[in-house]
């Protein structure tokens, strides 16, 4: 998958996505600032989200349409999109700051309109967020503009999957990445369930990642080591400024530790190779070996009293001691000898 000047792929570092969202507070001067911001914490990209709250749901107060059991309870869906959406007005400046800061920008559509003004701002890629799995109408309209497709699996079901996949092959694409996520603001952390990037990527072929809700770094770092290719995290210039998103999203610290946790951990990860390195093989010195533990005089027989295996390495390789033991010394040797096989018979 290539996105702007990015390769992903098993042996690319992490993309690492600063989710702007609702972080901007109304303000396109804040969104200007985050986007800066992302960039001094070591960002690869801003992302953000391409909807009106009438292109996104129903104004209505129906029962439906009210918010239950999370951080926005008891808000209307209309009234929280309403204030969470990114004016449509403000994207090409976004864009161009973006660019400018040498950082990818690219967003999630909520509806075909999105998709086509996305279009016009040569978008390099697509995200599908977690609720919006479900709508293959979309799914197949963005996957038939041939650009990268992300799609997070928050809220999905296996089926779920298969289906947005087949949607995009369909359209003839298959430049898909896969996200695990738990569709929960903040994301409990035993939910997060990092063995799925793994899984996701061997049962599916494709990229896979994190987006993440979790508080803090570990769960980035985890989901490193079992091979994410992208994570997502939402970025704020401070939570101070209040907004939808503001209680479980990074400020400008913590999002630098995090892409230093997470570029340690892939450092860390390496890969599969018994070979010593020049230090490693140097550290061999300090292993055991078989030495002379006392003078032994030609003719004496080899006893566990005096000949031992000790620190350091520079001796015989410890495995020869019991076939040591009962032969008898060649010739006189004083204690401290490195043992060597022509010293017995």
């Amino acid at each position: 998958m290539t996105i702007d000047n990015y390769t992903i792929d098993s042996n690319s570092p992490v993309f690492i996505i600063a989710e702007l969202s609702a972080n901007h507070n109304g303000s396109l001067e804040t969104a200007i600032e985050t986007i800066r911001a992302a960039k001094r914490a070591g960002a690869d990209c801003i992302k953000l989200q391409t909807y009106t709250a009438d292109t996104i749901t129903l104004d209505s107060d129906k029962e439906d349409f009210v918010i239950k059991g999370t951080i926005w309870d008891g808000k209307k869906l209309h009234s929280l999109y309403q204030e969470a959406y990114t004016p449509w007005e403000w994207h090409a400046e976004i864009y161009k700051v973006a660019k400018e800061e040498g950082l990818v920008c690219f967003s999630s559509p909520f509806d075909k309109t999105a998709v086509d003004f996305l279009e016009n701002l040569d978008s390099p890629a697509y995200k599908i967020a977690s609720f919006e799995i479900t709508d293959i109408p979309l799914i197949e309209y963005v996957a038939s503009k041939g650009k990268p497709v992300i799609i997070s699996t928050g809220i999905a079901e296996k089926e779920d999957i298969e289906l947005a996949l087949d949607a995009c092959k369909r359209m003839g694409n298959n430049d898909i990445a896969l996200l695990k996520c738990t569709s929960s603001y903040p994301a409990p952390i035993e939910e997060a369930n990092m063995v799925m990037v793994k899984d996701l990527a061997e049962r599916y072929q494709v990229i896979s990642g994190l987006s993440d809700h979790t508080m803090g770094s570990t769960v980035p770092v985890v989901a490193t080591v079992f091979g994410a290719k992208i994570i997502e995290k939402h970025f704020i210039i401070d939570r101070a400024i209040g907004g939808p998103d503001a209680s479980f999203s990074m400020n400008e610290e913590e999002f630098a530790a995090m892409v230093k946790a997470v570029r340690e951990a892939e450092k860390a990860s390496g890969v599969i190779d018994y070979a010593l390195t020049e230090k490693q093989a140097k550290g061999r010195d300090f292993s055991r070996s078989l030495y002379i533990a006392e003078d032994v005089a030609q003719g004496e027989v080899f006893t566990e009293k005096n000949l031992r295996s000790v620190r350091p390495g520079f001796g015989l390789h410890p495995k020869y001691y019991h076939g040591l033991l009962g032969k008898k010394a060649l010739m006189d040797l004083t204690k401290g000898t490195p043992m060597q096989l022509e010293f017995a018979e």
